[in-house]
């Protein structure tokens, strides 16, 4: 059975399933296994980490634990009651006529990031021009509808982390940042500032940057580096914004002092550094990645409203799943008929009401006829019940967003 518990009640002897702390989106520490020395607690104390899952059937129990499934339970309740306001974003257009302008503005973003790396590795200065541009163009595109950016940022390739993570960054700080109703000025920095968030790594040796295995504790800590690298580049850089460079050099700080690189701690994290943090978290815990199988969208919202407690603003938190709805763009969900959809596009004016597109029936364990439903059109008697695990069925989710 697996529980939680405070690393203060971390023994040596008990068996450790998860060390809760993929809101560092770097470590790679083995996550798993029995605590054979009091170094190995120490360690995991100074990584941060406030509270860890154990297996009380593989190793010692704690009269300081909680069940899993009652923390689940906990963060189930939370999600709702975050969930419980309607979104702040309303479409201009539909998401299918959004869609071709989506896919064009998303793979020139691609493109962009990409050569501007590969500019910093043999030292040319960046060139600002195109990515203002492009910045002003992710603004647009998310301004006519969301939905077609969102479902393009769930389409991604594990290999290819690196790109389409500083793409999608950008696209969830402008659905963020428009929910909040930034100036257009300051939306504008925090989208440059995402797209060139982790534009330091380019200086991070390529064999810690690649490398498939976990970490070392000195190869974590060159990682870590690729904040202050980001910083200043973009203070040498023509162009920037002080907007842009607070939000590129604070995306990995944290509410209670345990982020890099400065360790800054509550209102010492400005409010766009501590929005990043969470969209940054977010995207990095939902993707695929080589040495990281990511959550589902709906597993990643609980999460985020589990490490509130601590590493990220609780109040933020909540105004972020409001913005991205109760079921994000790529949710799947079971539906009171016994199928299971994707969610394609969210609902302005209630977000238990999305749109999915259908493709299976538990009730048989087989695929059916694919069918786009708008759960708030007048008539339509499905409803959702839940969010599910596409893993539970094998379902590649990305099949049915576009």
């Amino acid at each position: 059975m697996n529980k939680r518990i405070p690393v203060s009640a971390l023994k040596v002897g008990m068996y450790i399933t998860d060390l809760n702390n993929d809101w560092i989106p770097h470590n790679t520490q083995r996550k798993r296994g029995v605590v054979k020395k009091e170094e190995t607690i120490d360690k995991i104390r100074q990584l941060g980490v406030d509270f860890v899952y154990i297996d009380v059937s593989r190793g010692l129990d704690s009269q300081d634990s909680e069940p899993a499934h009652e923390v689940d339970r906990r963060n189930e309740a939370a999600l709702e009651q975050a969930g419980g306001l309607t979104p702040g974003s309303f479409r201009r257009v539909s998401a299918e006529e959004e869609m071709v302008a989506a896919q064009k503005v998303h793979h020139q973003a691609q493109s962009l990031v990409g050569d501007l790396m590969n500019n910093v590795k043999i030292g040319r200065a960046i060139d600002m021009a195109p990515v203002h541009q492009l910045a002003h163009e992710l603004q647009n595109s998310v301004f006519r509808n969301p939905n077609a950016l969102s479902c393009l940022g769930r389409i991604r390739a594990k290999d290819n982390y690196l790109l389409e993570h500083s793409v999608n960054l950008s696209v969830l700080m402008s659905l963020f940042g428009g929910y909040r109703r930034l100036s257009s000025d300051a939306l504008h920095q925090t989208i440059v500032g995402a797209l060139l968030h982790d534009i330091g790594k380019i200086l991070i040796p390529d064999e810690i940057l690649h490398k498939p295995g976990r970490l070392t504790a000195e190869e974590f800590e060159v990682m870590k580096a690729h904040a202050q690298h980001s910083r200043t580049i973009l203070q040498s850089t023509e162009g920037i914004g002080d907007l842009t460079i607070i939000t590129a050099a604070q995306h990995h700080e944290r509410m209670d002092g345990s982020g890099y690189p400065e360790g800054l701690k509550g209102d010492e994290i400005s409010m766009y550094g501590r929005m990043v943090a969470i969209t940054d978290v977010y995207d990095a815990i939902t993707a695929d990645r080589v040495y990281h199988k990511g959550m589902t969208p709906t597993q990643g919202l609980k999460k985020l409203l589990e490490w509130s407690d601590g590493h990220l603003d609780p109040k933020l938190v909540r105004e972020f799943i409001r913005c991205v709805g109760l079921y994000p763009i790529g949710s799947l969900v079971l539906l009171e008929s016994g199928r299971l959809g994707v969610v394609i596009e969210t609902n302005d004016e209630d977000q238990r009401l999305p749109v999915v597109r259908v493709m299976y029936s538990i009730k048989f364990r087989m695929p059916v006829m694919v069918d786009t439903l708008d759960l708030a059109k007048p008539g339509t008697q499905d409803r959702i019940i839940r969010s599910v695990n596409p893993e539970d069925y094998s379902i590649d989710v990305r099949k049915f967003l576009v």
